[in-house]
C-alpha cells in the first residue's frame, strides 16, 4: 500500500528516445537513414508544432566530423576536445547583432 499523495501511476513524460547504433562503430549512410526513419515515426511524439511547419527541435545526433570541419580551414582545438552547437539567427543581418 502506498502512503502519502505520491502515486508512480501518474508518472509519465511526453519525449520518445530512438537510437541506430553499430555496434563495431562503423560509420554508414544507412544508419542515417535509419535514424530518420525512426525520427520520422517519432511525429506523433511532439516532432512537429501544431502548424505542421515549425518543430521542438528533435534531430539526430551525429559524431563531430572533425576532418570535415580541418578540410574547410576552421581551426579547431584537437579531435574530442571540443564541442559544436547549432544556432538559428534572424535573416535581418541587423538583427543579427
Amino acid at each position: 500500500m502506498e502512503k502519502g499523495l505520491y502515486s508512480s501511476a501518474y508518472e509519465h513524460d511526453a519525449c520518445g528516445v530512438g537510437m541506430v547504433v553499430n555496434i563495431h562503430g562503423n560509420k554508414s549512410h544507412e544508419l542515417v537513414d535509419n535514424a530518420l526513419k525512426v525520427l520520422e515515426n517519432m511525429r506523433h511524439r511532439g516532432a512537429e508544432g501544431a502548424d505542421n511547419k515549425t518543430g521542438d527541435g528533435a534531430g539526430i545526433m551525429l559524431q563531430i566530423p572533425h576532418e570535415f570541419i580541418l578540410l574547410q580551414g576552421i581551426p579547431v582545438p584537437e579531435k574530442g576536445k571540443y564541442g559544436t552547437g547549432l544556432v538559428f539567427l534572424p535573416k535581418d543581418e541587423k538583427k543579427q547583432q
